[in-house]
């Protein structure tokens, strides 16, 4: 049974910084063929990939936090994170952290949200 959890969300002020965590259970992440993902969504508007990750520590970004955020995972502590460095009131939405068995690299996984069907509760990032 696969469950995500997040973490580290709150508030915080533009420049500043947050690291989002994700703990995974159900499987093995860094040895099992899982493409993981860091998505967000502010209220009506759709859920958009921030970061992506696989088995082989192969990671893409969205243009709009390239340079910004960093998406890694700790095989032995079974977390995924996101460091969100340079926070700006754009980045102010719900966070989610998503994990597939597709076989896909971290560059299709940012345009194909659907083929993600293990998806944490979302934990609230607030930047003013």
């Amino acid at each position: 049974h696969v469950q995500l959890v997040e973490s580290g969300g709150g508030s915080v002020q533009a420049g500043g910084s947050l690291r989002l965590s994700c703990l995974i259970s159900g499987y093995t992440i860094g040895v099992s063929s899982w493409c993981e993902a860091w998505f967000r969504q502010v209220p009506g508007k759709e859920r958009e990939a921030v970061a992506a990750l696989d088995v082989d520590g192969d990671t893409a970004y969205a243009d709009f936090v390239k340079g910004r955020f960093t998406i890694s995972q700790d095989a032995a502590t079974k977390v995924l994170y996101l460091q969100m460095n340079k926070l700006k009131p754009e980045d102010t939405a719900m966070y989610y952290c998503g994990a597939s068995r597709v076989i896909m690299t971290p560059t299709q996984a940012l345009t194909t949200s659907s083929l993600f069907r293990f998806w944490g509760q979302g934990t609230q990032v607030t930047v003013s």
